[in-house]
């Protein structure tokens, strides 16, 4: 894998606990000479996990839009920082530049980010893989919404094997690099499908 593309939080006013595991993707990439594609801030967990990334020697790979310029503080030490005009467009930077999807936690922007990133690979899309870093549990709830769609059979059980789970950012970073790309199968994955 070359890239790998981080959806996470811009936020300044994170618990600490936050922010290990973030540097740890970071330094965690850059030792595995894989890219870093992210949101190209310069401040909250963006930053954190370029900063690692470079420190260890790593490439950081940024996107951002103007209209974000200065709410997220664009980082100028990326060594690409690409400028778009919509979030669109920087999904759409983001995704094609990566190899494989890392959830860390964040905000409405993150969650969007990794729906969009999941409902394009079950409809064939992509078939990159998917991973989130449960930090302290952050994405529980999270998990508890797809269980329970599934158990009101919105959501197909298979669903789950789409996406890497774990606390520990090294396992899922392992899983990413793993990942046999699953094929997907209408019947199973899909919510029309048969039973």
């Amino acid at each position: 894998m070359n890239a790998i593309t981080v959806f996470c939080s811009s936020s300044t006013f994170l618990d600490p606990e936050f922010h290990e595991p973030a540097r740890i993707v970071g330094r965690e990439l850059a030792r595995r000479h894989i890219s870093l594609v992210y949101g190209g801030g310069g401040i909250g967990l963006m930053v954190e996990i370029a900063r690692a990334c470079r420190a260890h020697g790593g490439r950081v790979i940024g996107v951002i839009t103007r209209t974000l310029i200065d709410k997220e503080q664009g980082w100028d030490e990326c060594d690409e920082l690409i400028i778009v005009d919509t979030m669109r467009q920087r999904k759409q930077a983001m995704t094609e530049r990566g190899e494989g999807f890392l959830i860390l936690p964040g905000g409405v922007g993150t969650y969007e980010e990794f729906f969009e990133a999941l409902a394009a690979r079950l409809v064939g899309e992509h078939t990159r893989p998917l991973g989130i870093v449960n930090t302290g549990g952050y994405f529980d709830p999270l998990l508890d919404m797809l269980a329970h769609g599934e158990a009101h059979r919105f959501i197909k059980p298979a669903v789950r094997e789409l996406v890497h789970i774990d606390p520990d950012p090294i396992a899922v970073i392992d899983a990413l690099c793993a990942d046999s790309r699953t094929p997907i199968d209408d019947e199973r994955f899909l919510p029309m499908g048969r039973e």
